[in-house]
C-alpha cells in the first residue's frame, strides 16, 4: 500500500489547504504497509472530541488520540468546529 487513493489524497490536501497559515501544500504524500486505514468523520454543531471518541473507540478517554491524528488542524482538543 505505497500509494494512497487519488480521492484520499485530494480530501487529505483539501482538508490541509483549508488551515489557516498554510500558504501551499505539497502532496508528496506517501504511505507504508503498517499504516492504518483512515476514517472520516464529519463534525457535526455541538461534537466534542470526547463525544467523538466514544462513538469511535467506545470510550470518551481516547479524544487525545483523535487530537494527535488531527494536528495542525486542531490548536487545542477543546475547539473543534462543524464541518
Amino acid at each position: 500500500m505505497n500509494n494512497i487513493s487519488q480521492e484520499l489524497k485530494e480530501k487529505i490536501l483539501v482538508a490541509a489547504g483549508n488551515v489557516a497559515g498554510i500558504t501551499k501544500v505539497e502532496d508528496n504524500v506517501t504511505t507504508s504497509d503498517s499504516a492504518t486505514q483512515a476514517e472520516f468523520y464529519t463534525v457535526k454543531k455541538g461534537d466534542t472530541l470526547s463525544a467523538i471518541s466514544k462513538q469511535v473507540y467506545g470510550t470518551p478517554n481516547e479524544y487525545n488520540k483523535i487530537f494527535e491524528a488531527n494536528k495542525p488542524m486542531l490548536t487545542h482538543p477543546d475547539k473543534i468546529y462543524p464541518g
